[in-house]
């Protein structure tokens, strides 16, 4: 460990380092009002205040970013987690007001918690009538035609997390252990890789992280906190069970499956084993289901979000929208979508082997390939960007700040008329605009340089 990640990268004088403090703490004395006071804002106001006030309070996360930097790390933490703290215990007690996915989780852990395969039964199946309660199953989502769309190491937590209590404070309380997780893990890679150990801030305080893991209590909380795990095993050098720790992330969220070019040049033929092998002991326990063990995702859920007529997928919406149907147009986007990705899986497993180790271009490449999957894969929801959210912190830059923010607006407040492309278009844009402005930063030598302009220090 070095003293940079200890100490202010630019010391400042008395005056300066006073502001800064009180610029700090003022920045996090917002963001917990705001979390404080989102449920009357919703009941007074409606989501069309709420849903705006969070993709903007993400610019007070990146102001209380650059104002942590020149303050002394150990105090400067103890505000930042203090406060981080603060903002999901207000939230993790209340109704969850913009999912109602956490209802999903409590129903399967329980129906495992009878000896039940969350992948056989809807919720609403007659057999399933002594599992029905007032303050979970009237809220579940699609319970009358759907079985669970979440895949085998998810369906496990929720099992393990409902034998303590099957209530959504509980959920949500697991949830928030594997944020303390991840936190954990960005603060060492920050000091393993050089850099201001007060930049986790970035995701302690981002609104993404806040409303969706504490009080949506989106299961993204786990797959984060696994994808870091292998992201810190990879710079630690320790690349196969680097692997393994990527191949949970996708035995909870399946996207994660993205950044696994990144292993390659240390693994080659040794990853898709570790990672099909991985993969498959986690399905073990659900395979009594049969060919239902894949779920709803694989029986319904593409086609109702849109994913695979193209409905769902921004560029193709949008394309149609301007001219008309164009025959074959989702298999073309796939192709070249596919094409863009092996493109970029391929330059960095080529550049990789060209040059040594580097763990900021690891993290770099990483970052790089999940938030071009996300773009392309264009998902409907903001929780499916909190994965990006941990690269704030290391420097991702404004495009990545821009999509994190605007995927807020997926939410589809009611200011304008209700229109999917419209809202896709508005939560994009943002993220276009900041990435023709600044370009995806190239690799650098030196800690933290491949930030990008603006960004940095």
């Amino acid at each position: 460990m070095t003293d940079a990640s200890r100490s202010p990268a630019h010391p400042l004088g008395a005056r300066a380092h006073l502001a800064a403090w009180l610029g700090l703490c003022a920045a996090g004395a917002a963001l917990l009002t705001l979390a404080a006071a989102g449920p009357w804002i919703v009941r007074t106001q409606g989501y069309g205040v709420l849903v705006p006030a969070l993709a903007v309070s993400g610019l007070v996360t990146f102001a209380a970013m650059k104002l942590a930097e020149n303050l002394p790390a150990r105090s400067a933490l103890i505000v930042i987690f203090g406060l981080a703290l603060a903002m999901r215990l207000v939230l993790v007690g209340e109704a969850p007001l913009l999912s109602t996915d956490v209802y999903r989780y409590v129903w399967d852990g329980r129906m495992q918690g009878v000896g039940i395969n969350p992948y056989l039964y809807v919720p609403a199946a007659p057999n399933l009538e002594p599992l029905r309660d007032a303050a979970i199953f009237p809220r579940i989502n699609r319970a009358d035609y759907a079985v669970t769309a979440y895949p085998p190491l998810a369906q496990m937590f929720f099992f393990l997390v409902t034998r303590v209590g099957e209530t959504l404070t509980t959920m949500r309380l697991a949830m928030v252990g594997c944020e303390i997780v991840a936190v954990a893990l960005i603060v060492d890679l920050l000091r393993r890789l050089d850099l201001p150990v007060t930049a986790v801030v970035a995701y302690a305080w981002h609104p993404l992280a806040v409303w969706e893991i504490a009080n949506n209590g989106h299961v993204d909380a786990l797959m984060v906190a696994l994808l870091m795990g292998g992201v810190w095993l990879l710079v630690r050098l320790r690349p196969l069970m680097a692997a393994v720790a990527l191949a949970l992330a996708a035995a909870v969220k399946p996207y994660a499956l993205v950044v696994l070019p990144a292993l390659w040049p240390s693994l080659r033929w040794r990853l898709p084993l570790a990672v099909i092998a991985t993969i498959l002991l986690c399905y073990l326990p659900y395979l009594g289901a049969g060919r239902g063990v894949f779920g709803f995702l694989a029986t319904g859920y593409l086609s109702e979000e849109g994913l695979t007529s193209g409905d769902g997928i921004w560029l193709v919406a949008l394309v149609r929208a301007a001219f008309g149907p164009v025959p074959g147009l989702t298999g073309i986007y796939v192709s070249v979508a596919a094409g863009v990705m092996g493109w970029f899986a391929l330059r960095i497993a080529t550049q990789s082997e060209a040059a040594p180790a580097n763990p900021h271009h690891s993290i770099h490449d990483i970052a790089l390939l999940l938030t071009a999957g996300l773009f392309f894969a264009s998902p409907n929801y903001a929780w499916y960007f909190l994965a990006l959210v941990p690269f704030l912190a290391f420097g991702a830059g404004a495009p990545v700040w821009a999509l994190t923010l605007g995927a807020f607006l997926l939410y589809r407040p009611v200011l304008l008329p209700y229109n999917d492309l419209a809202w896709k278009t508005a939560a994009t844009l943002p993220f276009l605009v900041a990435l023709l402005a600044t370009r995806w930063p190239r690799h650098a030598a030196v800690p933290g340089a491949w930030r990008t302009p603006g960004a940095g220090h």
